[in-house]
């Protein structure tokens, strides 16, 4: 039986954006994962239970040479790249921080004159030196939050639900509903073979309305509602182990500007401007690692090829799409929207998009996703729509945009109830 130090048994996961839009999930037995939050308030606390919060978060909160107060209310620390928490993992002990050898070869530029680029909140109010990592500082509310301090920074239990029989397990298949897009056969990829090397989109950046406390929209680690960038990794399909971010180490990153799990800004609003984000994922075809990039160029960092059984090969399934936690609280569907809470049908600037999907093979180059399926759990409550190239539109907005998709829903109403 493998030790808690070997991340298996799951999926690899890369999600983003409030109430879980998928930026593509890599089925496999390894985890790694992305997504966002919602508001709670402080619960009374014990003196006790105090110190021992405390002393956990002096373990994990690493000393910076600067901090910055972003403007959306987070503490952001420079850490010395050589002391981030990364490093604390047992298989990383002797780990050395690593250049990512050979980037995917493009197979197109994408890009659109009709959106414009997301970034991260805290950049309006400073930024970390070279040779530092920025983290978001943990803060006594947010392990207060959470159910225990062993519960801080897990992924919370949902109760069973009723699922598709057919429905790829996504997350924990425990309460989730999808509108997915995916290879045309649930258990093959695009071109047969089942192996993945890394995918790429781009995604468009909103800020649902989320009911409750809903599962990825995380407020139990964020105590907001902003759109964040997350990581996740666990060893046992999300039953007992893992963890958001950097509040357990693994992921090692590498860049000055970005950080893990701060919020996105700006983002798109209804019938205005719209705003998206790349996100890139591939696995150095030399030393194994899992790197992950943003942007047109930035790379964020990787996840070591030390912490991978399955994944140390490659990945056998790609998808991309929203993911919301649906309770039925009160007996009724719930009203957390996915996306922009509009129908695909809408289209661009009322609906969510994801554009220019594309996978890497094992020559290391990006060749657009292709012929797709898609996947809605409840087309009533939340649909999708995908395009093989520019869409239907009379207008130039999908020019340059590839395989993409609209997706979304308001959640409960007349037709969800």
């Amino acid at each position: 039986m493998k030790t808690m130090t070997t991340v298996k048994d799951a999926h690899l996961i890369l999600l983003l954006l409030r109430l879980l839009l998928l930026v593509v999930i890599f089925f496999s037995r390894d985890v790694l994962a992305l997504a966002t939050p919602s508001n709670q308030t402080r619960p009374a606390v014990t003196s006790l239970k105090l110190a021992r919060i405390q002393r956990h978060l002096e373990k994990i909160n690493k000393a910076g040479v600067r901090s910055i107060e972003s403007p959306d209310g987070d503490t952001i620390d420079c850490v010395p790249r050589h002391r981030q928490p990364a490093l604390d993992h047992p298989l990383l002990k002797d780990h050395k921080i690593q250049r990512a050898a050979e980037r995917p070869k493009a197979a197109s530029s994408g890009g659109s004159a009709a959106s414009r680029r997301a970034w991260q909140a805290w950049h309006h109010a400073g930024h970390c030196p070279r040779g530092t990592v920025p983290i978001r500082r943990s803060r006594v509310d947010d392990a207060l939050r959470a159910k225990s301090l062993f519960h801080f920074g897990k992924k919370p239990a949902a109760p069973p639900l009723a699922r598709r029989a057919d429905a790829p397990d996504v997350v924990s298949g425990n309460g989730h509903e999808v509108s997915l897009l995916l290879p045309d056969s649930f258990n093959q990829s695009l071109d047969g073979n089942g192996e993945f090397y890394g995918a790429k989109a781009t995604i468009n950046v909103w800020d649902p309305s989320v009911q409750g406390n809903n599962d990825q929209v995380s407020p139990e680690l964020y105590g907001d509602s902003r759109p964040r960038l997350f990581t996740y990794w666990t060893n046992d399909a999300y039953q007992a182990t893992g963890c958001y971010n950097l509040l357990c180490s693994g992921f090692v990153q590498t860049n000055n500007k970005i950080a893990i799990g701060a919020s996105i800004s700006p983002v798109s609003s209804f019938n205005g401007s719209q705003y998206d984000i790349t996100i890139l994922i591939w696995k150095d075809p030399k030393l194994g690692n899992w790197w992950m990039g943003l942007g047109d160029g930035a790379l964020v960092g990787y996840w070591p090829a030390e912490l991978f059984s399955h994944l140390s090969e490659h990945a056998t399934m790609v998808e991309w799409g929203g993911e919301v936690v649906n309770l039925r609280p009160d007996g009724a569907h719930t009203a957390t929207q996915m996306g922009s809470g509009g129908f695909a049908a809408a289209g661009f600037a009322r609906a969510s998009y994801f554009r220019n999907l594309e996978v890497v093979d094992a020559d290391n180059t990006l060749a657009s996703a292709g012929a797709v399926a898609t996947l809605a759990e409840n087309s009533n409550c939340y649909d999708i729509r995908s395009f093989a190239g520019a869409g239907d539109d009379d207008d130039d907005a999908h020019d340059g945009w590839g395989t993409h998709f609209y997706f979304g829903g308001p959640g409960n109403g007349p037709r969800c109830p």
